[in-house]
């Protein structure tokens, strides 16, 4: 088969796996699912979602062998890079399993040179390895509407488009293995330094007497709008609402930190992270490791000046 040039009968006959079934996952899984008309089988320790996606054909496999044994492409939605090297490289890892008729996608955000140290390992057995780290919300994985910056090669690349536009509408071929991960990580560093400034500017409106929620609306209107303001600031942070089972305190400490890395990795100091970094350190110390991150502005609310 022509991995160049997949049409809709081809991708049909594609087998897709599906490891992680979270918050991200689960809609992602449920989207290849319904339009790619491919076999899916999924993977998690948890049953509850496995049940949900029996319900558009997914198939519950019974471990990551029987899992790479019946399927082509593999997808894994996970928390960090420890658990992507965990699955991949346990004792029942997908390393043990693969074939050269592999392509195992990385769809979490990973650090970068685990990123390429495990495609050097996958490429040693024959299979291709993409990191195809996810941005967006949950809503809009449920619509299929994420953002995916890709690190492959141009054949793999390819390969995987089509099936990751059942998933995505924006999808960004930003250079070799590991490309997309760089990408993702500062991504996500801008955005979580623009939520500490959100937090700062909206306790010093309310202590300098402003209705916070004009702030807000008036800054949408301005130079200062943007999607944090829109969505972390409106919605989170003006109701001061911050639950689980969203995108956590410690998860994106554990972002930040991807960042610090690859900033040292390439020698520049990057004291804008730092600070995220430490906001976010606080909101953890301060028992909010599990709530929706943009919870340091309540660090930032109670910090005071001597």
């Amino acid at each position: 088969m022509d991995v160049h040039s997949w049409n809709e009968e081809e991708l049909a006959m594609v087998t897709i796996g599906f490891i992680g079934l979270g918050v991200m996952g689960e809609p992602m899984c449920r989207n290849l699912a319904r339009k790619s008309g491919a076999i899916v089988y999924g993977f998690d320790r948890v049953d509850a979602p496995l049940a949900r996606l029996a319900e558009v054909g997914v198939i519950s496999a019974a471990s990551l062998a029987e899992l790479a044994r019946k399927t082509d492409v593999i997808f894994m939605a996970l928390p960090s890079g420890k658990h992507v090297l965990a699955v991949c490289d346990g004792d029942d890892g997908l390393l043990r399993y693969v074939e050269a008729r592999h392509t195992i996608v990385d769809l979490g955000t990973s650090p970068v040179q685990a990123s390429r140290e495990l495609a050097a390992r996958f490429a040693a057995k024959g299979a291709a390895f993409a990191d195809a780290p996810i941005a967006r919300t949950r809503q809009a994985a449920e619509d299929g509407t994420l953002s995916v910056m890709v690190g492959a090669d141009a054949a793999t690349f390819e390969r995987l488009r089509p099936l990751i536009a059942m998933f995505a509408t924006d999808i960004t071929h930003c250079g070799g293995v590991g490309a997309g991960q760089v990408v993702k990580i500062l991504n996500n560093m801008v955005l979580m330094q623009t939520v500490v400034a959100l937090g700062e500017a909206l306790e010093t409106a309310k202590r300098a007497g402003l209705d916070p929620k004009l702030l807000f609306e008036t800054l949408a209107k301005g130079s200062a709008d943007s999607f944090a303001l829109r969505n972390h600031g409106m919605k989170a942070m003006l109701p001061d609402t911050f639950p689980e089972r969203a995108f956590s305190t410690e998860y994106a400490r554990k972002d930040i930190s991807y960042a610090l890395d690859l900033a040292r990795s390439v020698q520049i100091d990057l004291p804008g992270a730092e600070l995220a970094d430490r906001r976010l350190g606080e909101a953890i110390a301060a028992g909010y490791g599990d709530l929706y991150w943009p919870v340091l502005a309540r660090v930032i609310a109670a910090s005071r000046t001597e």
